[in-house]
């Protein structure tokens, strides 16, 4: 089980629910992808009365848990904002933070994440950071309050799976009690297998599902891929070589004179 400020997760894969064609997809892909946990905007949301009405309706029948985000904020003072009118809206004090630094690549501006998270985390919420995998801001936000930290794998609905390996692996080394959730940048499920091989606790995929041309069966894919992963994980993989090394013994082997 994933235990994340104090609750217990049976799954491992975190969905968002941004970009899918219809209410309908988006139901069919949380129960293939047996998540436990949607994350969802604010500003999405609170867009029209009709879709969140929607959101809700999918919420109450597949009873699982919101972590609202605080996508699109670009300042300390937007994302705090934004995150108090969250917890009045969905009556959680989960909160999935993001401060955004810079456009192109969406890329965390981790000065105003780290004084958003110990402004939020004083005034009782349970933060999940939307980070890099710097080891230096991984501190500061543990020192803020934060319990989990969740760390881009490349930047938001890129697809280019885990771009910088050393970081993350050094990140997971470091920090072993700690659950990190992969955020963003993972595109097709081997990227979620290896993130959960390198020894993760979970990722959260959005574009990746709602993007594919059938995201109900992309979200199936990633479910297994995440299990898978998580099994090879705990079952202990061989270390690299960097020479060959027979699979088959040369003892008894017969010899030609």
């Amino acid at each position: 089980m994933l235990q994340v400020y104090g609750t217990e997760l049976g799954s491992r894969l975190l969905l968002g629910s941004a970009r899918y064609s219809s209410p309908a997809v988006l139901t069919d892909a949380i129960r293939a992808a047996r998540a436990q946990v949607v994350t969802v905007s604010l500003r999405r949301e609170a867009a029209g009365e009709r879709a969140g009405q929607g959101f809700w309706s999918i919420i109450r029948a597949l009873d699982v848990r919101v972590l609202p985000n605080t996508a699109g904020c670009h300042s300390v003072k937007e994302a705090v904002t934004t995150a108090h009118m969250a917890r009045e809206v969905f009556g959680t004090p989960w909160v999935k933070l993001e401060v955004i630094g810079e456009d192109d690549t969406l890329q965390p501006d981790v000065f105003g994440l780290t004084e958003a998270a110990r402004i939020l985390c004083a005034e009782g919420f349970e933060v999940f950071p939307y980070t890099t995998e710097d080891l230096v801001v991984a501190e500061r936000l543990l020192a803020a309050g934060c319990r989990v930290l969740m760390p881009w794998g490349a930047p938001i609905g890129s697809g280019r799976g885990l771009n910088n390996l050393f970081g993350l692996t050094a990140l997971r080394a470091h920090f072993p009690e700690v659950p990190l959730i992969i955020d963003a940048g993972i595109g097709v499920p081997s990227h979620a297998a290896q993130a959960m091989e390198l020894g993760f606790d979970a990722v959260l995929i959005n574009t990746a599902v709602a993007q594919a041309t059938d995201p109900v069966a992309m979200a199936a894919a990633f479910a297994l891929a995440v299990e898978a992963g998580r099994a090879a994980r705990l079952a202990g993989p061989i270390e690299p070589r960097d020479f060959a090394e027979p699979s088959t013994p040369v003892i008894g082997q017969a010899f030609l004179g």
